[in-house]
C-alpha cells in the first residue's frame, strides 16, 4: 500500500504574518545599526566642515565641504608631523602584540598542559585579577617605573606585556589548549619531545586561532589606549596618535576642531582595516576557544 506525502502550505494570513514579523525584525536591526553608526558618520562629517560651521551648525551634512582639515592634520602639531605620531603608535602596538602573544602563550601552556605545585590556586589568582580595576595598580606601577627611570619612554607600556599580565588572553589560550586532544601530548612524549619541544612543535602551531585573536585584540586595545599613554608619556615627540589629538585643543588660543576631527578619522582607519582583514580569524578564534559557547 503506497502512501503519498502531502505538503501543507501555510494560509495567506499566516504567510502575511510571517512576512510582517520578518520585516519588523529587519527594520529594528537597521534602526540599531543607524544608532551605532551615527557617531562615526557625525565624526566623518565634522572632518569636512570649517571651524565656524562645526561650532554653530547642527546639521549632519556639511554646508561647506573642505579638505584643508586633512591637510592640516597631516602636517601635525607642535612642530611634529603626523607620521611621527603614527610611527610611535605602530611601535607601541606592535611590541604589545608580540609581548602578549609570546608571554600569554607560554603561561597558558603551563596552566593547561603542565603539572606543577599550586597550579590551581595560581590560575584562580590570575583569573581574579580580571576583576581588579586598572586604576588600583596605576600608582604602584608608576612608582616602580619612575624608580627605574622609565617614565616618558615606551617601556612602561610595553614591558608588562612580556610578563603575561593580560589575564584575559591567558584564559582564552588556556581554554583553547585544554580542548586539544590529550593524545597529542602523549605522542610527543613518546617521540622524545620535552615540554618545550612539545609546545613549539605541537601545541603552538595548533593554537593559531587563539594566537590571532590575542594579536587582534591586543592591537586594537593598544592602538586606542589613552589613559596609560597619558600617564607615562610626557614629551610630544613620544606621543602616540590618541595623545596627539590633544595638541589640537589649546586652552589659551583657538582650538583646531576641524583638523582634530580629521586626525580622529585617520586614527580610526588602521583599526578598521586591521579588523576587516582578520575578521574571519577573529570569529574563528573566539568560537574555538570556548568563549563563544562551543
Amino acid at each position: 500500500m503506497s502512501t503519498t506525502a502531502v505538503t501543507v502550505r501555510p494560509g495567506p494570513r499566516r504567510e502575511r504574518s510571517r512576512r510582517m514579523r520578518r520585516l519588523t525584525w529587519h527594520l529594528v536591526c537597521l534602526a540599531l545599526l543607524a544608532v551605532l553608526l551615527y557617531p562615526v558618520l557625525w565624526l566623518l562629517s565634522m572632518s569636512f566642515k570649517p571651524a565656524s560651521e562645526i561650532v554653530s551648525s547642527l546639521s549632519l551634512l556639511p554646508e561647506t565641504f573642505i579638505l584643508s582639515n586633512y591637510t592640516e592634520a597631516l602636517e601635525g602639531s607642535a612642530g611634529i608631523g603626523v607620521w611621527r605620531f603614527f610611527a610611535n603608535s605602530l611601535i607601541v602596538a606592535g611590541l604589545c602584540v608580540a609581548g602578549n602573544v609570546v608571554s600569554c602563550a607560554l603561561a597558558a601552556y603551563a596552566f593547561a598542559r603542565l603539572r606543577f605545585p599550586l597550579r590551581g590556586p595560581l590560575f584562580a589568582f590570575m583569573i581574579a585579577t580580571l576583576m581588579l580595576p586598572t586604576h588600583v595598580v596605576l600608582i604602584p606601577q608608576y612608582t616602580i617605573f619612575n624608580e627605574l627611570n622609565m617614565i616618558d619612554t615606551f617601556w612602561p607600556l610595553v614591558l608588562p606585556k612580556f610578563l603575561a599580565t593580560e589575564a584575559f588572553f591567558v584564559f582564552l589560550m588556556v581554554q583553547f589548549m585544554r580542548n586539544l586532544p590529550e593524545e597529542l601530548g602523549q605522542a610527543a612524549r613518546i617521540d622524545g619531545c620535552g615540554p618545550i619541544r612539545a609546545f613549539l612543535h605541537v601545541f603552538l602551531p595548533l593554537s593559531k586561532p587563539a594566537l590571532v585573536t590575542t594579536a587582534i585584540f591586543s592591537f586594537i586595545w593598544t592602538w586606542n589606549d589613552f589613559l596609560s599613554q597619558l600617564i607615562y608619556l610626557n614629551s610630544p615627540e613620544n606621543y602616540t596618535l590618541p595623545l596627539a589629538l590633544r595638541l589640537f585643543v589649546d586652552q589659551t588660543s583657538e582650538s583646531s576642531y576641524g583638523p582634530m576631527f580629521a586626525m580622529s578619522v585617520l586614527t580610526l582607519l588602521p583599526v578598521v582595516l586591521f579588523f576587516l582583514a582578520f575578521q574571519r580569524l577573529l570569529v574563528e578564534g573566539v568560537s574555538t576557544s570556548g568563549l563563544g559557547g562551543s
